[in-house]
């Protein structure tokens, strides 16, 4: 090869070849004009070739370093050195490490963030039948570089298929128009069962009773507000009660409707009441008087009421198959929705996004459909196959739950938008009427009129949750609410 050899055997080459060449002049012709031409021709030659001893011979031909090829790939060998010398490339950068990190630094990685042994893309031997997702990485290392994280897919979030505790809730009401369950910020659970309200601390599973309406009347709603511990009672004698629920001590009654109270729902400092006789009747505690206005639209009971997270819009819903949102000034609806042809009582609102909402028809309807109240738009609609009983978002993560009656008596945990199924749970054997969601939002309690009340595990706790809901499995059980 031209390469390994030595330069200087060029010029005896090159010095030899043009000595021929002038004897061949001088045996052409011997005039004096030939000598000096044969002169300027080796001056030009040799100008070529002769180089100063300070200035370097560059080669126009790169050969790379092979010492971090993977010839066993290819079933090839690397050929040994020939002098047993280091690489250069790697002898540069060992030193550059040991400059920049010490002579004792462990040798890891080169300050680039990759193994001086290796080619920043190269192939990774595997065996036929597993392939690394690595192959595909631009970086091709088996550790990540620097500021780069290969996180591995997430598997699929396993909701637990049985609840970790049951309450037998005698006379527990099988109906669809009453809303007989609640859970409050305080972690108590509120529970309507024939004329009696019972309460049931999630902490230490006490149960107390905390009012008895008598023998004419019994209890249609219950409702917490949202701080505090204050419970609404809607009654079937058309009455709302308010209770204080610290010292079990009713602090007023206030009267207004007609006929039974089956729906309620407190906003930041309105208590509004759904009716049998149709109407629904602002009130606000601060005030003497029961009610500050009505508000006029259903054609039939007010099954369904929920004020939104910010307070400024209220949720309807009615057996007239409509569904209508008011703001706090107007005594209309401002927005009608009839697209439903069973009644609503499921309504719920989003609170990841605002003005998303989310009503569920009963048996002839079975659909759950989402609406943008900001602008007016009906966004998507889902065929259950079942009666949409009630609807809850969670408050960690987009998804929600829904549960059903006739015919499946299911429960399912919707991913939004998607709206694609990551649980269904089963185990009650009525309909699932009543539903209410734990405060730190991963526990939901579902009520049936199997007299049962049953706590399920469905949602993940917030991100910045590390702790452990105060209302575990620990509390793994089966017992009575009365």
């Amino acid at each position: 090869m031209m390469d390994d050899e030595d330069p200087s055997a060029s010029n005896v080459i090159t010095n030899s070849s043009s000595s021929s060449s002038s004897s061949r002049l001088m045996n052409q012709s011997s005039s004096t004009p030939v000598v000096s031409l044969e002169r300027r021709i080796n001056r030009l030659i040799n100008a070529n070739q002769s180089q100063s001893p300070s200035r370097s011979i560059y080669s126009d031909r790169f050969i790379p370093s092979r010492s971090g090829s993977n010839f066993a790939l290819f079933d090839l060998s690397p050929s040994p050195s020939k002098d047993g010398k280091e690489d250069g490339a790697g002898s540069y950068a060992t030193l550059l490490r040991a400059a920049m990190f010490g002579p004792e630094t462990p040798e890891k990685r080169d300050i680039t963030g990759f193994s001086s042994s290796r080619n920043i893309f190269r192939f990774k031997t595997e065996t036929k039948t597993h392939r690394s997702l690595n192959l595909f990485s631009p970086f091709g290392v088996d550790e990540p570089p620097g500021g780069v994280s290969h996180s591995p897919v997430k598997a699929p979030r396993k909701v637990p298929r049985s609840p970790y505790k049951v309450l037998d809730a005698p006379a527990l009401q099988d109906d669809f128009y009453l809303n007989l369950v609640d859970w409050s910020a305080q972690n108590v659970l509120a529970v309507g069962l024939g004329n009696c309200v019972y309460l049931w601390n999630a902490c230490s599973s006490k149960v107390t009773k905390l009012c008895d309406l008598g023998a004419d009347d019994s209890v249609c709603s219950v409702g917490w507000a949202l701080r505090g511990t204050h419970l609404a009672v809607g009654t079937s004698t058309g009455k709302v009660q308010i209770w204080d629920a610290s010292r079990c001590k009713r602090t007023r009654t206030m009267e207004g409707h007609r006929l039974r109270v089956g729906a309620l729902a407190w906003g930041s400092s309105v208590l509004s009441s759904g009716s049998r006789d149709k109407s629904i009747l602002q009130r606000d505690i601060r005030c003497q008087e029961d009610h500050v206005s009505k508000l006029a639209g259903h054609k039939s009971e007010v099954c369904g009421l929920k004020w939104s997270y910010d307070n400024r819009e209220l949720a309807s819903g009615g057996n007239d198959n409509r569904l209508f949102v008011w703001n706090q000034h107007s005594t209309q609806p401002v927005l009608k929705y009839s697209e439903h042809t069973a009644a609503v009582k499921a309504i719920a609102w989003s609170p990841h996004v605002h003005g998303l909402l989310a009503s569920g028809g009963g048996t002839a309807d079975r659909c759950i459909r989402f609406w943008n109240t900001t602008t007016n738009t009906h966004l998507s609609s889902i065929d259950t196959c079942s009666q949409v009983c009630n609807l809850a978002w969670s408050k960690n993560v987009n998804e929600l739950v829904s549960t059903h009656g006739y015919s499946q008596n299911q429960i399912i945990v919707w991913k939004y938008p998607t709206m694609s199924k990551i649980a269904t749970l089963t185990g009650h054997t009525y309909r699932v009427l009543y539903l209410a969601v734990s405060p730190d939002g991963q526990t939901i309690v579902t009520g049936a009129g199997d007299e049962t009340l049953r706590f399920w595990n469905v949602f993940p706790s917030p991100k910045s949750q590390n702790t452990d809901s105060e209302i575990g499995s620990s509390f793994f059980g089966r017992t009575t609410i009365r």
